[in-house]
């Protein structure tokens, strides 16, 4: 199934265990605003925290575990052709234009995104922001760079649970987030897996093990 997300948009999509999903950056420099729910709990959903602490690391990889608030996996990452991404920064929001923009009235914005698509009522919404570039200084400091990710780059994961996703593409143009513009991204669920995709499954599967 594939589904594309245009611009400053959302998408809810409901997925069972064992399927995979592809999350394609089209143009090449936009980010995904990734959030989940489990099914028929919305009170259970992931935690880039949790993540962090799980894999003692603020960077994603291949053959990480993604993680719920409440410590369970969700999500297994079997294929990434970027390897930067952002585990940082909440859903852009209105307040948030606010503070930085003074343009937050009526702004298109990822937290309202997703909780409509979601039908939920989410005060705070901190998903994986796929494709999002945040450089951590020596200082502590952060900067938010363009994405590395280039046109047709994608990233897959395999859902370990039965999970609602709420996805949008992020609505930033004002700063190097997106790039300074905002595109629409594709997903695919299920789709037939590449021969490129197999290997590279298959070289962290013997990874794993040996490990």
């Amino acid at each position: 199934m594939e589904y594309i997300i245009n611009p400053c948009s959302g998408i809810k999509i409901k997925i069972t265990r064992g399927q995979k999903i592809k999350i394609v950056d089209i143009e090449g420099g936009q980010v995904v605003d990734f959030f989940a729910e489990m099914k028929d709990d919305s009170t259970e959903f992931i935690s880039p925290g949790v993540t962090i602490d799980c894999n003692e690391s603020l960077r994603l990889q291949v053959g990480n575990l993604i993680y719920s608030n409440k410590y369970r996996p969700m999500f297994k990452i079997l294929y990434d052709d970027v390897r930067e991404h952002d585990l940082l920064h909440p859903c852009c929001r209105p307040e948030m234009y606010d503070f930085f923009y003074h343009n937050g009235e009526n702004h298109p914005n990822c937290f309202d995104n997703i909780n409509r698509t979601l039908g939920t009522s989410h005060q705070i919404i901190h998903p994986i922001n796929f494709f999002m570039y945040t450089k951590v200084n020596t200082d502590g400091s952060i900067e938010v760079c363009e994405p590395l990710s280039k046109a047709s780059d994608k990233i897959i994961l395999e859902a370990l649970e039965n999970m609602t996703l709420g996805i949008a593409a992020c609505s930033v143009s004002e700063s190097s987030c997106n790039s300074r513009k905002c595109t629409s991204i594709k997903i695919l669920v299920d789709w037939q897996i590449s021969f490129i995709e197999k290997i590279s499954k298959l070289k962290n599967d013997v990874k794993g093990a040996k490990g």
